[in-house]
């Protein structure tokens, strides 16, 4: 009986108990134990084995091959789709010619001297933006006045018009006001 409480008391809960505890592995620190992780990972990583030129080369050519197949397709899918746009689209006729809003001015002349060119000085009169004060302003224009009807000093009315010379762009079209 004195063996059998022996052996109960050896049991494998006891006998643990009974040896001495094994010491524990220290707590690793931080960068310590990511050193280790990244270690493990390295090790289950496989090796490359490295390919020979010309298995290179054959693997460049294949994938060459590859994106032109893809081009070549993407290239019949857009010709493809412009044919059916151009099906769709009717003929534009042709635009009739049709004159702009051309620019009226009033100005007085001021030169006459040219045959069939007058110069004009339109003056402007208007309110400045910010400061509101009137403001006035001048250009002169070249006109042409096919008949020199007008004079120095007329009130005329001219129009804007396609190029007639380096300078003219103007047509005189009345005289308003005559001087005196």
């Amino acid at each position: 009986m004195a063996d059998e409480e022996l052996d109960q008391d050896t049991s494998p809960d006891v006998a643990k108990a009974a040896e001495p505890a094994a010491p524990e592995a220290p707590q690793l620190a931080p960068k310590a134990r990511r050193q280790r992780s990244r270690a493990a990972k390295a090790g289950k990583t496989t090796v490359r084995v490295p390919l020979t030129p010309a298995e290179r080369q054959a693997a460049r050519d294949e994938l060459r091959a590859q994106k032109a197949a893809a081009r070549r397709g993407e290239r019949a899918r857009q010709r493809a789709k412009y044919r059916a746009a151009e099906h769709e689209r009717q003929a534009t006729p042709p635009r009739e010619h049709v004159a702009g809003n051309q620019k009226t001015r009033q100005g007085v002349v001021v030169s006459d001297r040219a045959d069939k060119t007058i110069i004009v000085r339109i003056d402007v009169a208007r309110r400045h933006r910010r400061y509101e004060k009137v403001v006035r302003t001048s250009n002169t224009v070249h006109v042409h006045d096919e008949s020199n009807d007008a004079h120095i000093g007329d009130t005329v009315v001219v129009r804007e018009c396609r190029p007639l010379s380096r300078t003219k762009r103007w047509r005189l079209i009345e005289v308003v006001e005559r001087a005196r």
